[in-house]
């Protein structure tokens, strides 16, 4: 093969690479517009059709008896706020310590609790439910049928749905910190404990605070784990041993209603829902921005 016929054969391959890698990143801002539109879409549809119906009435008022005009959301806003708090206390204690366990060790343990995490990532939320509904709402019922669904129980659901999100989110950023951190603090003396303690858990707080603001931001908008846990509540209720109303149960119930009036209360439901987890993803990218900062 001559010098020619070699200079040649290497040009058609990169011109091959060059039309393959352009196709491909073609192919590539096709899938990401495509995905754009089609959630540009369904918030149009909700913002257009659903803002009209909010107002002040809509956080100020109770549901109606269906068929009549009026009604708010305030038992849903007001019960998706409780049940979002039970699940911190449940879900970012067992989360952030199951991330600092994971990183710390390297045992076999250890091995399987990741790849049970990850598995536990993809599950579909009502199958969440369903166990919180084994574990909680039927020994329940058993002593107290009267309280068997319950605020608190919706709560377990959603701390269990945190746990798995937290734990990864919370190992990954810890192995962003700085091994040289870790050192100078083990050569001052202090314990392993003291050093995750105070030099790695400090260091990676943005990033931890990114992974609790996300999983809450998921949390907010499950209703199949609240089926079988808080059931909902037309009456105004903040006891955790009583059903509670939250606003994915208001959207399901409203939407799924022959009245025309709860279908535009399930749109402005869908809206504040929309809010909140707006707020919580700016928080998270706030945090986020503040740890790549330090």
């Amino acid at each position: 093969m001559t010098i020619a016929e070699s200079s040649f054969r290497s040009t058609g391959r990169s011109r091959f690479r060059r039309s393959l890698s352009a196709f491909m990143a073609g192919l590539s801002i096709a899938a990401a517009i495509i995905a754009c539109v089609a959630l540009l879409s369904v918030l149009v549809y909700i913002v257009i059709n659903g803002i009209g119906s909010i107002s002040l009435s809509t956080f100020t008022e109770g549901p109606v008896p269906q068929g009549q005009p009026g009604g708010g959301l305030r038992n849903g806003i007001v019960g998706t706020l409780i049940l979002m708090s039970i699940g911190s206390v449940i879900g970012l204690p067992i989360g952030i310590l199951g991330g600092v366990y994971q990183l710390e060790t390297n045992t076999t343990f250890s091995r399987t609790l990741r790849f049970f995490t990850d598995v536990l990532n993809s599950i579909p939320s009502i199958v969440m439910g369903l166990f919180a509904y084994l574990i909680v709402v039927l020994p329940v019922a058993a002593f107290s049928p009267g309280h068997a669904f319950s605020a608190f129980a919706g709560g377990v659901a959603l701390g269990f749905l945190m746990i798995p999100t937290v734990m990864r989110t919370t190992e990954e950023i810890l192995r962003l910190v700085p091994t040289t951190l870790r050192d100078a603090s083990l050569a001052l003396g202090a314990s392993r404990w003291r050093t995750t303690w105070s030099v790695v858990l400090p260091a990676a707080r943005g990033g931890i605070v990114t992974g609790v603001l996300l999983a809450l931001a998921r949390i907010a908008g499950e209703t199949a784990p609240l089926l079988f846990t808080a059931f909902g509540n037309l009456d105004f209720n903040v006891r955790l041993d009583h059903p509670i109303d939250a606003l994915p149960l208001n959207i399901f119930n409203y939407a799924t209603s022959p009245y025309e009036n709860l279908h535009h209360l399930a749109l402005a439901g869908a809206i504040i829902l929309l809010a909140i987890i707006l707020i919580l993803s700016l928080a998270a990218r706030y945090a986020l921005r503040g740890q790549t900062m330090e």
